[in-house]
């Protein structure tokens, strides 16, 4: 199915003689190359809009005597962490999102991006928050390259931190961290989903304060609710409960009602 999927992509460049560069990225690799299943397909294109591709492919498939099966576009929403517009297409029974290669700027003050722009793989995959995702959107960093037909790892270190089990940044960590400290709770959530290690920078870079206090004041309630309920949910809550205890993150994950903080909060930290 995905080979029958990806070969009408490919056709598509053909037909319209498109130089695009067409890169499965983000979880579908990682989990690939970790032996599992993954229905989850996000394409990041390297210089067409998502809109304008899907457009493209549906015409080839209907010289073809073909028809996508629907399409919608996802509008960005930094509120809901959603950056990136994106195109989505139902192509032989499978959703497909279509996303574009970003290069990003924040500001001090705020996880949303205040400057997007096209930017190459190598930008987009060292954006990521983890090697093991850098393989390749919205969001990481290894990618699987339609065109060519393998795998690219473009921070040199997503496989073989995969090999190894780690839990690793592709920047220092206090830089990935202080772009979105919320990819702080996400590293915690992946080392506990695939039972890996996490790197000791890491956990420095983690625990400074610098970073704890953008966490704080950064992230909304909702978005650190969703990533808890993601571990309890997962293979491992114990473990990563206990990575936010370690790292002295839990007042700021659990944090109390201001009235109820003098009476509980002292002297507890787990």
């Amino acid at each position: 199915m995905e080979r029958k999927i990806f070969n009408r992509l490919l056709a598509t460049l053909c037909h319209f003689n498109l130089q695009t560069q067409l890169r499965v990225a983000g979880d579908w690799v990682r989990d690939k190359l970790l032996g599992k299943d993954c229905y989850d397909i996000d394409i990041a294109l390297d210089n067409i809009m998502g809109t304008e591709f899907v457009d493209k492919v549906r015409e080839y498939l209907l010289s073809i005597g073909e028809e996508a099966q629907g399409v919608c576009l996802i509008e960005s929403n930094p509120d809901e962490s959603k950056y990136l517009e994106t195109t989505r297409m139902h192509l032989f029974d499978m959703w497909i999102d279509f996303v574009n290669l970003m290069s990003e700027e924040y500001t001090e003050n705020s996880r949303i991006p205040s400057k997007q722009s096209f930017g190459t793989p190598e930008e987009d995959a060292y954006m990521r928050d983890l090697t093991i995702n850098s393989c390749l959107v919205v969001h990481d960093n290894l990618f699987y390259n339609i065109n060519t037909g393998s795998v690219e790892d473009f921070t040199k270190r997503g496989i073989s931190d995969l090999k190894s089990g780690r839990i690793v940044t592709p920047l220092p960590p206090k830089a990935t961290f202080l772009d979105d400290p919320l990819r702080v709770l996400r590293a915690i959530r992946f080392g506990g989903r695939f039972e890996f290690t996490l790197d000791e920078d890491l956990k420095v870079g983690a625990a400074c304060g610098n970073v704890k206090d953008a966490l704080a004041a950064k992230i909304s309630r909702q978005r650190i609710e969703t990533e808890v309920d993601l571990m309890i949910s997962g293979n491992q809550p114990v473990k990563e409960m206990t990575h936010i205890c370690d790292l002295t993150l839990f007042w700021i994950v659990f944090s109390l009602p201001p009235e109820f903080e003098p009476t509980i909060s002292d002297g507890c930290e787990r």
